[in-house]
């Protein structure tokens, strides 16, 4: 097991471990779709979506048009481009990362990691196989694309050429077929214009007043459109580095735009969810094709311009028809009477076509057990989530949300180990964001359910349950004659001869090492940590934190409660002084009972409630806390009959522990206070 013990490499940042709860194949989008490219060859439509799967659908098959996911990034996809004849896609993530893929067998080639934040926009150069990737860092790289698709997961250090200058985030690019001009569009709410083959600044077209979404640029590079966040479409021309006319057809910010490839038309789409075709020449005259019932964040024509494909935010796509009628966009025009394009009917009230989306949830709650999860997604469906065993324990459908959190939180106060992130529509669970914390649950292994009623009841750690079984097949990949063979003397190997002390969890879970608030380090699926290449990288990106505990099995430590310990005042006793002691957290009441009936009282044995120096309440070895079956199990419930404890004047449940009473009933920050007092 030496190996393992290079997970240390990554010390210098922070790196946090994550696991995506869903289901096995997800057919369905569970969030909005940021990007759309259609194959006019295979009649293929790819979808980016923020649930951080690429999927293909077959248009010819729209029973089951589902074809297959490509899944690799860890967050939104932001951006793709189909290239080299509809063989490759390229994409565009907010994980920050860019990744080639080969489209016809949908597996991932080489991931590109030269951005260093969200990137959110792609260029395509048809002519000369060139693709430029920008985001939230400022810069443009720009790629050929026959090298990117010749890189390996071995060899993929690639060098590009980049251009620099832009003084905001970037939003949206556009480079024309041959590759002679690129356009950039900002939060800085100017078009910045290179020349893409000698990496120059060519011009900045100034003119709106908010964020450019979307950019298209004709074929000779002559004209430029754009749509910005200020409601308004400009068309530029290149030559006079001037603006022609300015199409105000939307009511609120344009977010998505097409254009045939004459520049005769224009079509756009964006928060006021209507897709409108306005005629260039004229934009007098307009057709409002459709009205979604979610802002529209890209579109795609089918090669015959017969019909448009629709991305929203929520989940499904639409397929809306246009007919020769439209196109000559004859039939509207501005009235002053009915306040123009705001009151126009759709062409189309029904989509021709439609691929579903899936739910996606946007609420959730973690139950006091810090085990279970309650969630709410976008059909107002509940569910409740295990993050043990990663996967949904019931569907409780269109009940009320706030109603069944009140009914399945119990009196019980377990610290929070772990957070949650909703961003992609499913639950992600995140594990050291701050390492401390993601071992500070410590719970009863028989109410936790690993330990029979029979057995002797141990502690067991919420985080180091985890972790095992998310890396099991990488600590113990041979199993026990692997484990024998480590130098461990053989203590491992014991551990799992008397069962697994951890739940499993289902192999298609995704594991995700990432830096802390930064970029993704490696994705995995739990089912393929003990492959060959797998456990290379994991050896390289596993942290120190976590190989400490999964592998070199040293348990996290307890964590400790002080609290003072006096006579109730109905005693009549009065305590010269306040007898401040420690215990581990999860020490029931009874415990401290025992104490007060052995110590301070001192009507019991010495059998040993208190340690070190007569402070410090025992709660077992740091193998857990006894129950019942201890030797003082007679001392205990003894104890209970003759000695009651209170807190802030209320009788205290001697199976409480000390975190529960100090949460839920001192509700202080200061050091807790119980009292004692005989009962008579």
């Amino acid at each position: 097991m030496a190996a393992l013990k290079t997970g240390g490499q990554n010390a210098r940042k922070k790196v946090q471990v994550s696991m995506v709860i869903r289901d096995e194949v997800e057919r369905r989008h569970r969030a909005g779709v940021n990007s759309l490219q259609y194959d006019p060859v295979l009649h293929r439509l790819y979808s980016a979506g923020r649930d951080s799967i690429i999927r293909i659908w077959n248009c010819k098959n729209m029973k089951d048009p589902c074809i297959q996911s490509m899944e690799h990034h860890t967050d939104w996809v932001n951006d793709i481009v189909l290239c080299c004849g509809g063989k490759n896609v390229i994409s565009a993530s907010s994980d920050t990362t860019v990744k080639v893929w080969n489209a016809h067998k949908g597996f991932c080639m080489s991931t590109l990691r030269t951005h260093r934040d969200y990137v959110k926009a792609l260029a395509y150069a048809k002519d000369r196989e060139q693709v430029a990737s920008a985001g939230l860092d400022r810069a443009i790289f720009l790629w050929d694309v026959n090298t990117l698709t010749a890189l390996t997961a071995s060899n993929n250090t690639v060098t590009t050429s980049s251009l620099t200058g832009n003084k905001d985030s970037i939003y949206s690019m556009a480079m024309n077929p041959p590759g002679t001009i690129l356009v950039s569009g900002s939060t800085e709410k100017v078009l910045r214009v290179w020349d893409p083959r000698s990496n120059t600044k060519l011009m900045k077209l100034k003119g709106h007043a908010d964020n450019i979404k979307a950019l298209v640029l004709s074929r000779d590079g002559s004209q430029c459109l754009s749509a910005s966040s200020d409601g308004t479409i400009k068309l530029w021309s290149m030559g006079q580095q001037w603006c022609i006319q300015t199409i105000r057809v939307h009511t609120e910010g344009v977010w998505a735009l097409l254009a045939t490839d004459t520049f005769s038309h224009v079509i756009s789409g964006g928060r006021d969810k209507r897709v409108i075709m306005t005629e260039l020449r004229n934009p007098d005259h307009y057709t409002v094709i459709c009205e979604e019932k979610a802002p529209i964040l890209k579109m795609a024509m089918t090669p015959d311009q017969s019909s448009i494909w629709v991305a929203t935010s929520e989940s499904t796509i639409n397929n809306w028809t246009i007919s020769q009628k439209d196109w000559q966009c004859g039939d509207y025009s501005v009235d002053s009477v009915t306040g123009g394009v705001a009151n126009m009917t759709p062409r189309n009230t029904e989509p021709a076509q439609r691929i579903l989306g899936g739910p996606a949830i946007r609420h959730c709650h973690v139950l006091n057990d810090r085990r279970h999860v309650l969630t709410k997604d976008t059909e107002d469906n509940v569910a409740l989530y295990d993050v043990l065993k990663a996967c949904k324990v019931e569907d409780l459908g269109p009940v009320d949300f706030d109603q069944e959190v009140k009914k399945r939180n119990k009196m019980v106060y377990v610290p929070n180990w772990f957070n949650v992130d909703l961003k992609t529509g499913m639950l992600t669970i995140h594990l050291g964001q701050d390492e401390n914390d993601c071992f500070s649950a410590w719970v009863s292994g028989k109410e936790a359910g690993l330990v029979d009623d029979n057995g002797v009841d141990e502690k067991v750690n919420y985080g180091n349950l985890l972790l095992q079984a998310l890396l099991e097949k990488w600590w113990k990949p041979g199993g026990i004659s692997d484990l024998e063979g480590s130098g461990n003397n053989g203590e491992d190997a014991n551990s799992i001869r008397e069962g697994k002390k951890y739940f499993s969890v289902p192999g298609h879970t995704p594991v995700i090492f990432s830096e802390v608030g930064g970029r993704t380090l490696y994705r995995l699926l739990v089912r393929d940590a003990a492959g060959e290449t797998e456990r290379v990288l994991l050896n390289e990106t596993v942290p120190s934190w976590v190989v400490d505990i999964v592998v070199d099995k040293n348990l996290p430590k307890f964590i400790r409660i002080p609290f003072f310990l006096l006579p109730h005042s109905s005693t009549g006793v009065k305590s010269l002084k306040k007898d401040r002691l420690i215990a581990n957290d999860f020490i029931q009441v009874r415990k401290v009972a025992e104490h007060v009936y052995d110590k301070v009282l001192g009507a019991g044995s010495d059998s040993g409630s208190v340690a070190g120096g007569g402070n410090t309440v025992s709660g077992g070895s740091p193998a857990g806390e006894r129950t019942n079956n201890d030797s003082n199990a007679d001392n205990s419930s003894l104890a209970e009959e003759k000695v009651e404890l209170l807190c802030n004047d209320q009788v205290l449940d001697p199976s409480m522990d000390l975190r529960t009473v100090k949460h839920f009933i001192w509700k202080s920050s200061v050091d807790l206070t119980l009292h004692y007092r005989p009962i008579k």
